[in-house]
């Protein structure tokens, strides 16, 4: 990644977080612009790891190797009509940008655009995000590259053949990690009832979520059978997990995330 320029339009929590980690993999400084349309933020990025910024996104535009569109949905076709047609050859484009499809990014930027469309989480604030990708057809094998090294600067990467796929890896990584604080927000909760202090409720669900999460990513088994293991017969375990199904919990997660991916599809329609 030390031979081409990277350049963030939107320069918020995920661009922030994908900087501080390619710095981290060892690209220079030099190596990185950002813009954003608050002086403030591009001054405290400049502070804080000594890259380049402008608010004038043609600038960086026409510099950059790889442009990374992080801005809000919302917003998303302004700044790309903004761009200049004529941008720096073989340019790759990037956009972490929810709902916005590749139909409408070639339609905004230029039909012949390189683009990946990715999904990433907020747990890639930690260097523990997920991401999944996909390419457009004019993406080649080295621009595929190239981004799946951007995005496992804070994660991993998950490469998807179709591009409606984007709405279950939104059901699943990019809204799971609030389905998983809900369920430590229950247990907690719960374990109050139960007696303990909130404190000690907290750190007890906090620390098993950890653990449990560490056990099942570094398991040669999967998740279903580290759930058997754990459930001795007639004991705690077994009755709680009983409660669970016949409270249709597995349902439950189905429809929920169902439902993430139908809103998703609905705001890639709303978007266009």
């Amino acid at each position: 990644m030390t031979a081409f320029t990277i350049g963030f339009i939107g320069a918020g929590n995920m661009a922030t977080s994908l900087i501080g980690g390619l710095l981290q993999q060892g690209v220079k400084p030099s190596r990185l612009l950002a813009s954003d349309h608050s002086p403030e933020q591009c001054e405290k990025l400049k502070r804080q790891f000594g890259v380049r910024t402008t608010q004038d996104n043609a600038v960086l535009a026409a510099e950059s190797d790889v442009l990374v569109l992080a801005v809000k949905p919302q917003v998303m076709q302004e700044v790309c009509r903004a761009l200049p047609t004529q941008r720096r050859p073989g340019q790759l484009i990037i956009s972490i940008a929810a709902g916005i499809s590749c139909d409408s990014l070639e339609a905004w930027l230029g039909v012949g655009d390189a683009i990946v469309r990715c999904m990433p989480n907020t747990p890639s604030l930690r260097r523990q995000g997920v991401s999944g990708l996909f390419a457009n057809a004019a993406v080649t094998t080295e621009q595929r590259s190239r981004a799946e090294d951007i995005l496992n600067a804070v994660g991993i990467s998950l490469w998807l053949e179709e591009e409606h796929l984007i709405d279950a890896v939104t059901a699943v990584s990019g809204s799971g990690p609030a389905y998983f604080f809900y369920l430590m927000e229950a247990m907690t909760t719960a374990g109050e009832r139960l007696g303990l202090p909130r404190e000690t409720a907290e750190r007890l669900t906090l620390f098993t979520a950890l653990g449990a999460a560490d056990m099942a990513v570094h398991s040669d088994v999967d998740v279903a059978e580290l759930r058997r293991r754990v459930c001795s017969p007639g004991g705690t375990t077994e009755r709680a997990i009983n409660s669970f199904a016949s409270d249709d919990l597995p349902g439950m997660v189905a429809r929920a995330m169902q439902a993430a991916a139908d809103r998703a599809a609905e705001m890639t329609r709303e978007l266009a």
